[in-house]
């Protein structure tokens, strides 16, 4: 099997965490061969997102018509469950560098100090809702509006993902949105 995104830039660490400015050039040099569909193509999908890590989903708003712009594929860390769905931080609506902060921010609601497969985040919104840049990344999602299965992102590849740029916004640019995030 092909060596995914995540592998590829796993494999350049040597397996030692690098600096944000690492992770955003090593991305970087490979952002013309990452595509949504690509990533979704490389496994661990699952029917239902996996709590307590980030995940990546096809999705189509019900409410589209009345939004001013939405992320048809989310970089989602589920929070709580609600009615027909769920609740989660999507951290495409922030620019990356805010990304990666709030990734690391995250972290001391790790399970575990191993940051593996084994390692989850104990979040929820009562826990996360007053930190910094969260507030305009919270949204919900309709799990009948899902149009793909959940690509499960382990912590070990989370400072690849919040660097990947896969964000599909639409009705205005990345750039507007990082925007408008920054000033609520």
């Amino acid at each position: 099997m092909a060596k995914s995104i995540f592998d590829k830039i796993s494999d350049r660490t040597g397996g030692i965490k690098k600096s944000a400015t690492w992770y955003r050039n090593a991305v970087s040099s490979l952002a013309d061969k990452i595509t949504a569909r690509k990533l979704m193509n490389q496994g661990r999908i699952l029917q239902r997102p996996s709590g307590g890590r980030l995940n990546l989903f096809f999705y189509d708003p019900k409410t589209k018509d009345r939004l001013p712009y939405y992320d048809t594929f989310p970089l989602v860390l589920p929070l709580e469950a609600i009615k027909g769905g769920f609740m989660g931080i999507n951290f495409h609506y922030v620019s990356p560098m805010i990304r990666f902060r709030m990734l690391n921010q995250l972290q001391r609601f790790a399970t575990n100090n191993k940051f593996d497969s084994t390692t989850k985040l104990d979040v929820s919104y009562q826990r996360v809702s007053g930190l910094e840049r969260v507030k305009p990344t919270i949204k919900k999602y309709l799990y009948s509006h899902v149009r793909s299965g959940f690509l499960r992102i382990d912590s070990q590849d989370a400072p690849t993902a919040v660097y990947l740029p896969v964000q599909q916004f639409r009705k205005r640019s990345a750039s507007y949105v990082y925007g408008q995030s920054r000033g609520i």
